[in-house]
């Protein structure tokens, strides 16, 4: 590895864009911790702090992580990328269901800059939406135990923090697109890895705390605890890596084409189905929707409704339940919309391809289908298992959810996937070089399953 990290910096090309890469991320770090104006930041933080130790994650925990704690701040960034994100989704959703913007998906690269444009506009309403929700919200001292957030409430404050906040959205964005067209690696994706690997010295922080290797009295955890954790973490990441990479490889045998003189076809390849599709969209999704009466709750001084809310919040066996069985569904649902057998077959039948014992048009299209409806199960379910892991690690070991988020929910998907798709592109620049890259062979492989 640190062979292939050398011959990575004797690549004129590749040293600027990883030393571009690095720039931008030092400024979208920096951004992190300009305050917005008039708050005061040391109590929005504790308030952070004790609303973690009690619950273990709100809506606003989840944009605090994807923001890299720029949310407890309330720093420029502190929406960070998620309005993007959700317009994305959204977008997404809106190519499956509306014919207009199917067809803008089928015309290539100018397509997608028209579909790129209205997730940028979506991401400025989604932006300006929230943010004056969130100025709103931290208004109220009453939701706050009683501590003071804003020194001057009223609109121009609420105005102020909408302009900040959705200011600073854009702007990752921005940064985003500079690193996806200038750097390496997908922008937006590195950013939000970016902000969660933040995190983990705080979370090392703690976890000396907890050690206190100098003071056994105040010792919390011990060191065979420690060693159990190492090791559900290394497996983890081995699992996630092995997940993400799986894919059923469905042969498809293209016939004999003779035109004049020549032989077109008659050649062998296959249609590589993900047995992880949805990524951690379905995560996303689940979560947002589960913890979504926890968030109102908060805002609702009404006690039936806040005991109701009580068994959906993080660490109650309710919670796990349906946020297992909504993530099984979001990533059925995510198939259904991205996946299209029938297009797929017919594109095999136009250019003469079929897959082996099977006839070609509905036949194929039904055979599709059901391979992708059981692969998707595995990966359904062990998304599931990673995302409620931090919870048993968390209630087991006895441990805060910020030490605990690294053993698997969203974060860990998102590392495991970014830096796979990074290395491999840095890879395809040390091969095209002739370098050798950090794994044998120069390539990383998709597993079959």
């Amino acid at each position: 590895m640190l062979s292939a990290l050398t011959n990575a910096f004797k690549i004129p090309d590749l040293k600027k864009r990883l030393l571009i890469t690095a720039a931008l991320f030092i400024v979208y770090r920096i951004g992190c911790f300009i305050p917005t104006p008039g708050i005061d930041g040391a109590a929005l933080a504790e308030f952070f702090t004790r609303m973690a130790q009690s619950q273990g994650g709100t809506l606003f925990g989840i944009i605090n992580m994807f923001s890299g704690g720029a949310m407890e701040r309330l720093t420029i960034f502190a929406l960070g990328i998620m309005p993007y994100i959700s317009s994305s989704i959204i977008m997404q959703l809106l190519t499956a269901v509306i014919p207009y913007f199917e067809k803008l998906s089928k015309e290539g690269k100018a397509g997608y800059e028209v579909i790129n444009q209205y997730t940028r506009y979506g991401t400025v309403v989604l932006s300006l939406i929230q943010s004056f929700f969130i100025a709103l919200w931290l208004e109220n001292p009453a939701r706050f135990d009683g501590l003071r957030i804003v020194m001057f409430p009223g609109w121009g404050f609420r105005i102020l923090t909408m302009l900040t906040l959705t200011t600073g959205t854009i702007f990752i964005m921005w940064l985003g697109e500079q690193i996806q067209e200038r750097g390496i690696g997908n922008g937006i994706s590195l950013v939000i890895t970016a902000g969660i690997i933040s995190r983990i010295p705080a979370a090392f922080g703690q976890l000396y705390i907890l050690m206190s290797p100098g003071r056994p009295s105040l010792r919390q955890i011990q060191p065979a605890t420690m060693l159990i954790m190492a090791f559900f973490l290394v497996a983890v990441v081995f699992s996630v890596i092995m997940i993400t990479q799986g894919y059923r490889k469905i042969p498809v045998q293209y016939a004999r084409r003779i035109v004049g003189r020549k032989i077109y076809g008659g050649q062998s390849t296959f249609i590589p189905l993900k047995v992880d599709t949805s990524g951690v969209i379905a995560i996303i999704f689940a979560q947002s929707l589960l913890l979504f009466p926890a968030t109102i709750a908060s805002f609702i001084p009404n006690a039936a409704f806040q005991g109701w809310a009580a068994g959906l919040t993080r660490g109650h066996w309710v919670y796990s339940f349906i946020y297992a069985l909504l993530i099984i569904f979001f990533c059925y649902f995510y198939n259904a919309i991205v996946f299209n057998p029938i297009d797929i077959s017919e594109n095999m039948r136009k250019y003469g391809g079929f897959i082996p014992g099977i006839r070609p048009g509905k036949p194929t299209a039904e055979y599709l289908y059901f391979v992708m409806n059981r692969i998707t199960l595995a990966g359904a379910i062990f998304i599931a298992i990673i995302a409620i892991f931090p919870d048993f690690i968390m209630a087991w070991l006895k441990v805060p959810y910020l030490v605990a988020s690294f053993f698997g929910g969203t974060g860990i998907l998102i590392i495991v996937g970014v830096m796979l798709d990074t290395i491999r592109q840095i890879e395809s620049h040390l091969v095209m070089h002739h370098y050798e890259g950090f794994i044998k062979g120069a390539r990383i492989k998709g597993r079959r399953v």
